[in-house]
């Protein structure tokens, strides 16, 4: 019979660091998840929106059972939001201060051309951050404050930065660069960066997994249709081009963007109706696209108003689906051999007519939809093509949060086991 271990001395395991929280931090709100990254399974999620406002508002759902829970309430800044969400979490015995957190990982959007990959975020790292504002002034500071915040609730804990410009870095200079004059494009980081990349990335991959093939054996369109909205051309895994540029105002027509637009617009606007920059800057990014066309952003509402005979809305929708069909063949023609086109996002995954709609007329190009198979509402990835389509047709529920969280582990612990769920 063995001793028992003396009253000083543990018989415990040392618990290895598992969990990640995910934060994505936006100007007036901050969307949180955290994942246990043995199984890759939610353990909680939350929003907390309005911040600075008097009407602060936190749902907070604990996914491992529970009702969701509801808070109000001024939160003045990030730094109530996140202690806010703390407090929620240790409600659910998931407090931040637990051994068992890993890292925090952030979603910044803009990394440049210097961030390429997941970064552990130092002093340098959030000044360089710091630097992209000029060419993300809607969405760089509000990650920045997200980050000095976690550091501040956990200085000890490695924060994580993915970044939605990296996974286009991979794009050829070709794609990537503007026609204007070098020195002046150089000086001023003026070239396509393109945004979305962590759910380009995921359903890029999921869509090879789905067809049963590697990635670096498939050619994948993915279609990012949510409020914003962004396709890319993915060739073995790579990105080879992509919709937004600059900034995420380039590309399709999307909720409240214009996207596409001759840039001499801008100076007629200015000539000629007397705006300024910045009305101009607002007129663009958030009184245009399908607001701008009908006064609705959900689609929803406008394929509820075509039903009803309104013309605005069945012109703004014809609009929004002539610009995809546009980049859908132009894409075909840089990647040469189309595999799948991929639907994600809010609009994408539950839209019925946008995916019939989009893929309509283009059988020329191996492309059809399956009438019913795309009535099929589903949370998980499915075909919706007939057999003989030469060319795949899915939809591919994105899950950006679990691509941070995967990025964030596999940097901090390479060495961990997981098991996918």
């Amino acid at each position: 019979m063995t001793n028992p271990a003396p009253d000083h001395e543990s018989t415990a395991a040392p618990v290895e660091p598992h969990r990640v929280l995910v934060l994505n931090s936006g100007s007036s709100s901050v969307k949180y998840q955290l994942l246990d990254m043995r199984d890759r399974s939610r353990l909680a999620s939350g929003l907390v929106e309005r911040i600075g406002e008097e009407t602060s508002r936190l749902v907070h759902t604990p996914l491992t059972g529970g009702e969701p829970r509801e808070r109000t309430g001024r939160m003045a800044d990030h730094d109530a939001a996140l202690k806010a969400a703390a407090e929620e979490l240790t409600a659910d015995g998931l407090g931040l201060d637990s051994p068992e957190l890993a890292a925090i990982g952030h979603r910044v959007v803009h990394g440049g051309l210097r961030f390429t990959a997941p970064t552990v975020i130092t002093d340098e790292v959030l000044k360089e951050i710091e630097r992209l504002v000029p060419v993300a002034p809607l969405h760089n500071p509000a990650n920045i404050t997200g980050i000095r915040t976690a550091q501040a609730l956990r200085p000890d804990l490695p924060q994580v930065a993915v970044f939605d410009t990296a996974f286009h870095t991979t794009m050829p200079e070709a794609a990537a660069r503007y026609a204007i004059d070098v020195e002046t494009a150089d000086a001023h980081r003026i070239r396509r960066y393109g945004f979305h990349g962590t759910s380009h990335a995921y359903v890029s991959r999921k869509t090879a997994e789905l067809l049963g093939k590697a990635p670096e054996d498939v050619n994948v369109i993915v279609l990012h249709l949510g409020n914003g909205a962004s396709a890319s051309a993915v060739a073995g895994g790579r990105c080879v081009e992509t919709s937004m540029g600059l900034t995420p105002l380039e590309g399709l027509v999307m909720g409240t963007r214009s996207g596409d637009i001759d840039p001499a617009v801008t100076f007629h606007l200015k000539r000629v109706a007397g705006m300024s920059a910045d009305e101009i800057d607002v007129l663009l990014n958030k009184r245009s696209g399908l607001v701008g066309l009908c006064g609705d952003n959900d689609m929803r509402e406008i394929r509820r108003r075509i039903e009803e005979g309104d013309e605005q809305a069945a012109l703004a929708f014809d609009i929004y689906i002539h610009r995809l069909k546009k980049y859908i063949g132009a894409y075909a023609a840089v990647l040469g051999r189309v595999d799948a086109v991929a639907f994600t996002a809010g609009v994408g995954e539950n839209s019925a007519p946008v995916r019939e709609a989009a893929i309509a007329g283009l059988e020329e190009f191996g492309l059809a939809v399956d009438a019913g198979l795309n009535a099929v509402r589903s949370g998980e990835p499915r075909l919706i093509s007939p057999e003989y389509a030469r060319v795949a047709v899915a939809v591919v529920p994105t899950d950006e949060e679990l691509e941070i969280a995967d990025q964030t582990f596999a940097l901090v612990a390479p060495d961990a086991v997981r098991v996918d769920n």
